[in-house]
């Protein structure tokens, strides 16, 4: 079995038998399972729904991996705008001003996403473009 499946196995172990340990947030542009937390990373799925995107925005106390393991993710990056299809992932660094944006009519978009650094907080953001008013 592969690296690929055998993650995949885990995943969906842990959403199919742990479902109400984790924790679970909708947003207005889909919404996120968080399947771990330590102290300097945490593990999320991001659910992004079709049309849909995040806020263009920074973080201050940690930086971002992110996995794209289904769909196809528009990504804004400093000033640089590319699109990321599955297999594919990238580094946000502290202080990077980022957005994910899901340009599907009808597919939503799964990313892995992962916090690293000395504070893993919500509150952790700087919101400078927002389609929902968070601003």
């Amino acid at each position: 079995m592969s690296l690929e499946a055998e993650l995949g196995k885990i995943v969906s172990d842990l959403i199919l038998n742990h479902k109400t340990e984790l924790d679970k947030d909708i947003r207005p542009w889909g919404g996120y399972i968080t399947l771990w937390e330590d102290k300097n990373f945490k593990v999320k799925i991001l659910f992004v729904l079709p049309k849909k995107r995040l806020s263009l925005q920074r973080h201050k106390h940690r930086k971002e991996k992110w996995f794209i393991v289904e769909g196809e993710a528009i990504i804004t990056k400093g000033k640089a705008k590319f699109s990321m299809k599955e297999g594919n992932s990238l580094i946000i660094e502290k202080e990077e001003l980022h957005r994910i944006e899901n340009k599907s009519q009808d597919k939503i978009l799964k990313i892995v996403e992962i916090w690293m650094g000395d504070i893993l907080d919500e509150k952790d953001i700087e919101r400078f473009e927002d389609d929902f008013g968070r601003v």
